[in-house]
């Protein structure tokens, strides 16, 4: 017990230019806005409600705010009392489309429709915990913004699950809409909440650390006949067979898996009518998964040359088409490297470690491709849990203590990077 109360105390204090932060009252407020966004989640680009809770909060601290950006995404934009370089910290707000399965009192019951069909809504990923963290983070920079050399932007994005099919939204039509503009942003931070990582811990990589993300359609055309003449058609489930086998050489054969991981999946095949017809056409979806630049192209030209060349080889033809959903979520590594010392300072040393990369994908990747940024995983996990429940589940749970590391060390790089 009094190792614990150590760690407490540790966890709750601060020291920025000499001075302690306390905050042991705004570890109250955070879980509170958390449990409240999390009984009133919105899909991607109809975060209505959550946005104007945030920019409501914003303003009663004096921070300049900017709504509807990207559509629903809010940003706000402290100036310290010196002037200096620009920070932007990140969270993203949008929930998903996942009937929550649990007992918690502050349970989802909302219920919407996506893509046609009526579901149930919840905060399925954590995002309501980043958005909490953020705004405790804005509460205390702002009671500190004499302590600031520069300025902090702060970036509730919406949509990073994707917006709806024919929308634009997320980090990308933040960007496009000059998000790290006006002031231009020199380095920006995002977290992660983790179920499957202990609270008090944080997990970081230089480099690739989250994968890229394309969605692929292959189309086959072949030449239908009646199921028991096979001779006098060109089959298209036997040439996606094909494909689906030759794709997977180039993973194993192809592809220096020592280095990082890379995935091929395909998710989907569609194709026929009847047991009795041969059709005329088949269609593949999937995805890519790569955490390297080099593997992502030779992967891709791979992919296009065997569709084609096998499809013709057994007498049909096949197109194939990417989707990127997000890019590589790269940790730049002198950034990294440069604020190492700051996460180990907000959690302790021995509490941060090394992580292997995540064939997961994030859209926070876009923002790193325009200014360098980090990005790193938050413990949410129960110390001891043997049955952690994974992210985008009915049964997706999150251990509240761990949310005041979160405000900790955000604040931490902050301070740190503009002031030294």
């Amino acid at each position: 017990m009094k190792y614990l109360s150590i760690v407490f105390v540790f966890l709750l204090t601060l020291s920025v230019n000499g001075q302690d932060l306390d905050f042991s009252k705004i570890e109250k407020k955070v879980i509170e806005w958390r449990r409240h966004f999390h009984q009133n989640p919105e899909l991607s680009n109809r975060e209505f409600k959550t946005a104007k809770t945030i920019a409501k909060h914003l303003k009663s601290l004096g921070i300049e705010v900017q709504e509807n950006v990207a559509k629903t995404g809010v940003v706000g934009i402290l100036k310290g009392k010196k002037p200096g370089k620009v920070v932007a910290l990140r969270a993203d707000i949008d929930a998903l489309p996942v009937t929550e399965r649990n007992n918690l009192p502050f349970k989802s019951n909302v219920k919407s429709t996506f893509l046609g069909k009526d579901i149930g809504v919840m905060h399925a990923c954590g995002h309501d915990t980043h958005i909490a963290i953020l705004m405790g983070v804005a509460e205390l920079l702002s009671k500190n913004r004499d302590k600031i050399k520069g300025t902090v932007k702060f970036i509730f994005q919406p949509a990073e699950e994707g917006p709806p099919p024919g929308e634009e939204g997320g980090a990308k039509l933040m960007i496009k809409e000059g998000v790290l503009n006006n002031p231009k942003v020199d380095a920006i931070f995002g977290l992660h909440i983790n179920s499957l990582t202990p609270v008090g811990t944080i997990k970081y990589k230089k480099g690739g650390i989250m994968a890229s993300v394309e969605r692929f359609v292959i189309n086959v055309k072949g030449k239908q006949t009646h199921g028991s003449q096979p001779w006098s058609g060109v089959d298209p489930i036997l040439i996606s067979a094909k494909i689906i086998d030759g794709l997977q050489t180039i993973i194993s054969r192809e592809s220096q898996l020592t280095n990082e991981a890379a995935v091929i999946t395909v998710g989907k095949i569609t194709s026929g009518s009847r047991f009795n017809i041969i059709p005329e056409s088949a269609e593949m979806i999937g995805t890519v998964r790569t955490l390297d630049p080099k593997m992502r192209t030779h992967i891709e030209t791979r992919m296009k040359e065997m569709v084609t060349t096998l499809a013709k080889a057994y007498g049909g033809e096949a197109t194939i088409t990417f989707q990127n959903n997000t890019s590589i979520t790269y940790n730049d590594p002198k950034l990294t490297q440069k604020m190492l010392p700051s996460l180990r300072k907000a959690a302790g040393k021995e509490n941060v470690k090394i992580m292997k990369a995540t064939t997961g994908g994030e859209d926070f990747s876009y923002f790193q491709e325009v200014v360098p940024g980090m990005y790193f995983f938050l413990g949410g996990m129960t110390p001891g849990n043997k049955e952690p429940f994974p992210h985008h589940t009915p049964d997706f749970k999150i251990d509240e203590s761990g949310l005041i590391l979160g405000v900790k060390a955000m604040i931490q790089l902050t301070f740190d990077y503009l002031n030294n």
